[in-house]
């Protein structure tokens, strides 16, 4: 099946006629009528000399048994997209069909569309539980709260040189649904950016159902809270919270993205909180600041801010400097007075003295206290060996112009340059756990 083929307007129409330029004029003028009054816009603005590709992806749920149908459709003028290859190790996914050629190979499923564009199909398992405490992706009757890796497998492609996707995705729902994702939208159709990325697929957190959404524009960022209706969710007291703290945020990261959604709901979610790129799930129960002066609401949105990577056996770093400036972001602002504040880092440094080791595959609450602790102490050194110049606020910076993985040695260096000899906080012997990984990375 060749989904681009009908009315498609060549755009070297002229090289196929030999006419005189008056006529030519008139003829540009007569297609550009065309699709201005209803012709086909999107096949024939495109023209065939483009390096783009279309990549639409339609998801209809069907809350009665918990499943979505996803149709990935392709539209493309000439053959840039070759091969795209999912990972499909997840039982989640199946029933895959569609045009061209399909393959499978372990956990690596191969598709190669036809040269003109074409269309595959697949169908996800929604519900999963993440533990005792509830799901972190669940589809039910009412709605669904869900990541958009949850119901399309990630991929890799093989196209010609330089191509790129321009994807877009939309919604079959039931009457009275709605849906929110972490994109803009448009008469129903969301425009998916991922910087950086040349074939583009939807990511973050989504939201589908009977919903109610408020939004604010806050420093400068669009912020949205969605969440299902009857699920006591505060959407004004985290709209509150937000615009109190995130200037604050905004001086500390003045490159907030453009958009930020926050997605809640109720139980049978998990009752926790979870970040995306530019999005953020918490389940409505969890306190906006709790009673030891913690906000998982902000360490998520740090999360997002920071945009930070660990490598493994590092998700200490990463956890500890979302709760160390999660911690900051409420005394900044004034949300909690200093002596409030000071309680709440005693906590952390009370909590810490349960944990055993740093290092590890994830970062445990009493890991990331003990994060925490080993960033005051760190900050407290960087403030001195400056004379107060330079904060942890630098070296987050640093960190943040770097592409790779933050890991131990990255962190050391980076703080080194800014106490310009290496920190005692960071001295291995106050690293328990870490040794053993820092000699793993060393092995050939």
């Amino acid at each position: 099946m060749n989904c681009i083929s009908g009315h498609k307007i060549r755009m070297n129409v002229f090289s196929q006629f030999r006419i005189s330029r008056t006529r030519q004029c008139l003829l540009a003028a007569s297609i550009f009528l065309f699709v201005a009054c209803g012709g086909p816009a999107t096949e024939s603005a495109v023209a065939e000399d483009t390096m783009e590709y279309e990549t639409r992806y339609k998801v209809r749920p069907d809350p009665l048994h918990g499943v979505i149908d996803v149709e990935l459709e392709l539209r493309q003028p000439r053959h840039l997209l070759r091969e795209v290859r999912f990972r499909v190790g997840d039982t989640r996914f199946a029933e895959f069909s569609g045009d061209g050629e399909l393959s499978r190979q372990h956990d690596v499923l191969s598709w190669s569309p036809p040269p003109g564009g074409g269309s595959l199909r697949w169908q996800s398992t929604l519900n999963n539980r993440r533990s005792d405490n509830g799901y972190d992706a669940w589809l039910g009757k009412q709605w669904g709260v869900f990541r958009a890796e949850d119901i399309i497998p990630r991929a890799a492609t093989r196209t010609l040189k330089g191509a790129t996707s321009v994807t877009t995705a939309s919604f079959e729902l039931p009457p009275g649904w709605s849906a929110v994702t972490e994109y803009h939208e448009q008469d129903g159709v969301f425009a998916v950016q991922r910087d950086g990325r040349r074939f583009k697929q939807p990511a973050g957190w989504i939201a589908i159902g009977e919903l109610g959404v408020r939004r604010d524009r806050i420093a400068g960022v669009r912020v949205a809270i969605a969440a299902p209706v009857d699920n006591n969710v505060r959407r004004l007291d985290m709209l509150a919270l937000l615009n109190w703290t995130m200037p604050e945020l905004a001086r500390i990261v003045p490159d907030l993205p453009a958009r930020i959604t926050v997605f809640s709901a109720g139980d049978p979610m998990w009752r926790g909180g979870l970040s995306a790129p530019t999005s953020l799930y918490i389940h409505a129960a969890r306190p906006l600041i709790s009673e030891n002066g913690t906000s998982t609401l902000l360490h998520e949105i740090m999360h997002i801010a920071l945009g930070l990577r660990a490598a493994d056996g590092n998700d200490w770093i990463i956890e500890g400097l979302a709760e160390y400036f999660s911690l900051e972001l409420l005394r900044r602002s004034g949300t909690l007075s200093r002596s409030r504040h000071d309680r709440a880092r005693a906590s952390q440094q009370d909590w810490s003295l349960s944990s055993t080791e740093l290092c590890g595959a994830i970062s445990t609450g009493a890991t990331t206290a003990r994060a925490v602790a080993l960033f005051i102490e760190l900050d407290e050194e960087v403030r001195e060996a400056s004379d107060g110049v330079r904060s942890l606020d630098d070296l987050v910076a640093e960190l943040r112009t770097r592409n790779n993985e933050v890991d131990l040695e990255v962190l050391t260096e980076t703080a080194s340059a800014l106490t310009s000899t290496t920190p005692d906080a960071l001295h291995i012997d106050k690293l328990p756990g870490c040794r053993k990984i820092t000699a793993d990375d060393q092995q050939p």
